[in-house]
């Protein structure tokens, strides 16, 4: 594997004027909200001037994982049968000790059961493994379905523990990373993870 780049901790907060700032975090007191600044520092200002928080990109990502694919054996091969991919979801969430519908929905928002997708953000295979979580779990194919799921599986797993079995900060500590669940005390304030847990634990009651 390639050295996996560091995670970004930073947020970018997208203000309603259309520019956008960096910022280490910012936290909502009441009507105002509150810039945290890299090295020290706090500004504060009107709730209604933040449009959006977004957490910051991670450099380099989007190109590790367009090599990785392209260096893949897995993905060189022919695709597994959709029914084959959700039999080994099960399988290897069964292995691991994950609830079969939390895995099957984190699955279908993830990648939709594509094994070999990657997001603009460079996200890999089935369960969109990160860079470095690849490189914490020793992923050398991350387009291995078999491997891309243990992989996802046993960090989903390690974060249900850490939370105490606590399905929204797990999810949202997988989908934006434990420093900003750590950073906000749960849920981030970010649309996107919000979304997705939304979208996930929807996915959970209906399987």
């Amino acid at each position: 594997m390639l050295a996996a780049p560091s995670p970004a901790s930073a947020d970018l907060v997208k203000l309603a004027n259309g520019r956008v700032l960096s910022v280490e975090a910012c936290r909502f007191e009441g009507d105002s909200v509150i810039f945290e600044f890299p090295g020290g520092g706090e500004v504060r200002a009107p709730k209604d001037l933040v449009a959006e928080i977004l957490p910051d990109e991670v450099p380099h990502a989007k190109a590790f994982a367009l090599e990785a694919l392209a260096s893949s054996v897995s993905a060189a091969g022919p695709r597994m049968a959709d029914s084959a991919i959700r039999e080994l979801v099960d399988r290897v969430a069964a292995r691991i000790g994950v609830n079969l519908r939390l895995a099957r929905a984190v699955v279908e928002v993830e990648s939709n059961y594509d094994a070999r997708a990657v997001s603009s953000k460079g996200a890999m295979g089935l369960m969109q493994i990160m860079p470095v979580i690849a490189q914490e779990y020793a992923l050398t194919d991350p387009f291995d379905p078999e491997k891309n799921l243990e992989a996802g599986m046993r960090h989903l797993r390690e974060l249900l523990d850490r939370y105490g079995n606590d399905s929204m900060r797990a999810l949202a500590a997988y989908n934006a990373g434990e420093s900003a669940v750590s950073r906000y005390g749960g849920v981030p304030p970010y649309r996107e993870t919000q979304d997705y847990v939304q979208r996930v634990l929807a996915l959970v009651r209906q399987h």
